[in-house]
Order: C-alpha cells, then sequence, then structure tokens
C-alpha cells in the first residue's frame, strides 16, 4: 500500500511538471525508467565513507532513503574534492548532489536547490593556546580553504572591505585534514562549516573558533539548473515526508544529536584517560561487553566513574559501573569496587533492560533507551514514553521521548505519570555523554588502535577492598 501510494504521487508530480514539454523526458521518468538514482557526493565524516559494515554517512543516509521513496537502486559517485564534483551535474553525470553543501549566493546562481534542512555558520579555526583571533584584522598567519567550497565565496566577501585578508586554496586537503594541519602547527587558520568542526572537536579538543566568517547558510541537495522541475518536486515531498513523520529528526540526532555541546576540558581529560587509564580495564570490557560493542561499554563506564574502581555517589551507587548495592546482590556481584565484578555486572544489568526494551524498537534508538533507564530507571523511562505517546510523537524514538524525560522535572507533567517526579534532564545529559565518549573511542581505536592496547597481566584486581571502607576518591555527583 505504501509502495503504491508513493506510485500515486510520483505519477501527479510528473504531471503537474511535465505538461510544459510533452516531447523530452523529465529528469525524474529518467530516473524511474533507469531504475537508477545517481547521486554525487564527497568522501567525508558526515557525508559518505565505507564502515565496518558498509556505506556510511548522513548525507548517504538521506539519499538511500530518496532513493526507496522513489522505488530505485541507489548508485554513489563518491570524489576527492568540490571542484571535481560540480561539473558532473553541469554534464548531467549524476542526478543531484548530496554533500552537505552550503546554498552559497554563487552556487545559487549555477544550480537548484531542494529544501535547507540544516543550518550552519563558517568559522575561522585555530589551534587553542595561540592568538585568539577575534575578527579579520587578527589574521596574521597562513590561511587555507578547501578550493571549491563555499569558504572562498566569503572570504572574498570579507576582502571587499578588508583588502589586506589573503589565503590560500587547496584541492589536495579536505577539511577535516586542514584543521589537523592546524593543530600540527602546519598551518595556523582555516575554515570550517560549523557541523562538521563540532563533530571534529570530539576528537581535537584543542580546534579553537575565532569568529564566524559568514551568516547563517542553509545545506541542501543540489540539482542541474538546465533540468525540469520533476526531480526538485519529488525532492521537496521527500523531505516534507521525513519532516514530517520524524524520520529526519531521528537521523539528523544519530550524528549530530550528540554533540551541540562542547566542553573543552571534559574532552581533553577523556582522551588522556583513554590513552593512560583505559588500557588497564579494556581486556575486561572486551570480555564482558556480551553482544555489543565494548567500547560502548568503556564509554558507559567512563560517564559513570571515569574509570575510577573505588568512585561513589551521594546516592549509595559505587564502583566502576556504579551499581546500587541491590542490583549488586541480585546480580552476583560480591564487590561493587572490584573493577571486573563491576564491569561484569554493569553489562548484565544493561543487558537485562535491553531485553525490556520492546522488540519492535529499533537501533539505535533501543540502546539509547537501554542507557537512559539505567540512569533514571525503567519505570521512569516508560512514564516519558507514555506522555510522548499521548503528545501525539513516537513512543518508539530516542529523538522524541527524550524531550518528554526531560517533562518529568514538570509538575503538570509527572503528576499524571506512574512513577512521578525524575531527572530526566539528567538521563538524556547521560545517553548524550556516552554517545560523545563512544565516538571517540571508536575513532582512537580505528586511528592509533595502540594507545589502547594492553597486555592483561597489568591488570591490578582490587578484591581485598571490602564494601564497608569508605573510598579515598572524590565523589561523583
Amino acid at each position: 500500500m505504501i509502495r503504491f501510494l508513493r506510485y500515486i504521487a510520483l505519477v501527479l508530480i510528473l504531471a503537474m511538471t511535465s505538461c510544459n514539454d510533452v516531447k523530452q523526458s523529465s529528469s525524474l521518468t529518467n530516473i524511474l525508467d533507469s531504475g537508477i538514482l545517481k547521486i554525487g557526493t564527497t568522501y567525508g565524516l558526515t557525508t559518505y565513507y565505507n564502515g565496518p559494515t558498509g556505506p556510511v554517512g548522513f548525507e548517504y543516509e538521506l539519499a538511500e532513503g530518496f532513493a526507496d521513496y522513489l522505488g530505485v537502486k541507489l548508485e554513489v559517485f563518491p570524489y576527492y574534492n568540490l571542484n571535481e564534483l560540480f561539473p558532473q551535474l553541469k554534464n548531467s553525470h549524476i542526478d543531484l548532489i548530496a554533500a552537505g553543501i552550503v546554498v552559497s549566493p554563487e552556487r545559487f546562481n549555477s544550480f537548484r536547490f531542494g529544501p535547507g534542512y540544516q543550518r550552519v555558520t563558517e568559522k575561522l579555526v585555530f589551534k587553542q593556546g595561540d592568538v585568539w583571533p577575534r575578527k579579520i584584522e587578527d589574521i596574521n598567519g597562513e590561511l587555507i580553504v578547501v578550493a571549491g567550497s563555499s569558504h572562498n565565496e566569503s572570504l572574498r566577501k570579507l576582502q571587499q572591505s578588508h583588502a589586506n585578508l589573503k589565503w590560500q586554496e587547496t584541492d589536495e586537503k579536505d577539511m577535516e585534514e586542514l584543521m589537523e594541519m592546524v593543530l600540527e602547527d602546519k598551518l595556523d587558520y582555516t575554515v570550517a562549516d560549523s557541523n562538521i568542526l563540532a563533530l571534529m572537536r570530539r576528537r581535537f579538543p584543542e580546534l579553537a573558533i575565532g569568529f564566524s566568517v559568514s551568516d547563517e547558510h542553509d545545506i541542501a541537495w543540489a540539482v542541474n539548473k538546465q533540468k525540469d522541475d520533476s526531480l526538485l518536486a519529488a525532492m521537496i515531498e521527500y523531505f516534507g515526508i521525513i519532516q514530517s513523520n520524524g524520520t529526519f529528526a531521528a537521523l539528523e540526532d544519530k550524528y549530530f544529536g550528540h554533540v551541540r555541546q562542547f566542553n573543552y576540558v571534559d574532552t581533553r581529560e577523556f582522551i588522556k584517560s583513554a590513552k593512560s587509564v583505559l588500557p588497564t580495564y579494556q581486556p575486561w570490557f572486551k570480555q564482558y561487553s556480551r553482544d555489543l560493542d565494548w567500547r560502548l561499554l568503556a564509554a558507559m563506564s567512563y560517564q559513570e566513574s571515569h574509570w575510577r574502581p573505588k568512585a561513589k555517589s551521594v546516592t549509595g551507587v559505587r564502583g566502576m559501573m556504579m551499581l546500587t548495592l541491590a542490583t549488586a546482590k541480585e546480580l552476583g556481584i560480591a564487590s561493587r569496587l572490584d573493577p571486573e565484578q563491576s564491569i561484569k555486572g554493569g553489562s548484565e544489568y544493561l543487558a537485562k533492560i535491553l531485553k525490556r526494551i520492546p522488540d519492535r524498537i529499533t537501533s539505535p534508538d533501543r540502546l539509547w533507551f537501554a542507557l537512559a533507564a539505567y540512569n533514571i530507571g525503567f519505570g521512569h523511562l516508560e512514564d516519558a514514553r507514555v506522555l510522548t505517546q499521548r503528545q501525539g510523537a513516537s513512543p518508539d524514538m530516542w529523538v522524541d521521548v527524550k524531550i518528554r524525560l526531560l517533562q518529568l522535572r514538570q509538575k503538570k507533567y509527572y503528576k499524571t505519570t506512574k512513577y512521578g517526579y525524575a531527572r530526566g534532564n539528567e538521563a538524556v545529559a547521560y545517553v548524550d555523554n556516552i554517545r560523545r565518549y563512544y565516538d571517540t573511542l571508536v575513532w582512537l581505536d580505528e586511528q592509533q588502535p595502540h594507545m589502547l592496547e594492553q597486555a592483561p597481566d597489568t591488570l591490578t584486581p582490587v578484591e581485598a577492598i571490602p564494601e564497608d571502607i569508605e573510598s579515598t576518591e572524590v565523589a561523583l555527583n
């Protein structure tokens, strides 16, 4: 039925857009007849790359959804730089560009764009500790940006009132590589889009923001300006659907929802601890992670205790995984202060929660729900899901439920729930923090695996510490 309704919608789109020229096949008709949607993109952190299980990326998943909406196969043509990509669209070698590109005035004159689906600003990036450039006049060094990017256009606009502004363009480096050059003191400045910078700062907290080079711009897909409106009309319809049914919000949350807040000190300390402390406990995280990624369990433990075996909170939870005494007894954990037992118990407890999450809830939302329940309790999570359903949103989508978790602090909402008041904001922050730590651990493990490896015989169990001995560690609230 859904496929049939989509077919009817596409027929109507074709009917409305082809009446001006019946002789020439429309751009949408060509795609439907061939059964293939050809999209051009660039390799990058949020656009497209090959992950352990296949192609991934925010733009890739959006395009995959569009191909499914059209009922055709997706064919991806990734390029290494924008100067190679744009001619492919002009020459009709691809149907559209889905590469997180900014809708700048110059590009608007050359291409047609679909609905804006994100808003970004362009930031001048420098290295933390160097002199802070607060305005254009403070730029004193080498500035390089990606060739063909909207950053060049923004800088040319600024140059009109600041004649001394100079910069270079490169086709050999992408935005991420230029930021790494800044960190390595091989470059003084570069310009980056705010969404990409937010992700990069989870890996490189020393990336600092000088000032905004541009006002906010839309990010959108581009189509050939010489073609008819049929593909553009289908694109508008598609984005309208995924905006209204929550699909887009869930996808954006998956890639960007956990990096909207940045804490320089916390990020720096986490990376330091991942290299110096985590190797001691890594074998146990691997041993007891069950079906989960051990790096997620490790990220969870850092959020709970900063990998301190004797950590405790004012509420009485203790150890690496911050287990309550009742939970520890239920799981057969003799000492919460023993790191191996705590990791084992925390993993088992999370697995039990996961089994309680309804099967219809898919990944990764299923995992975010379980993490929230680990923090706030399964009952309060269910209260938030009930509130979500009452308010007409999806109780099976984390992006909707986390809004209602925040409502558990407000009397007009929690007085209608079974379990009452709860600090739902802490559960939301808890999940976001774990997601950030996990992303950083994945990157460290993939890029610098030797830093997260240490022989098991270096482990130092503390089984002799009884439960009733007070920890000398700083308590975690």
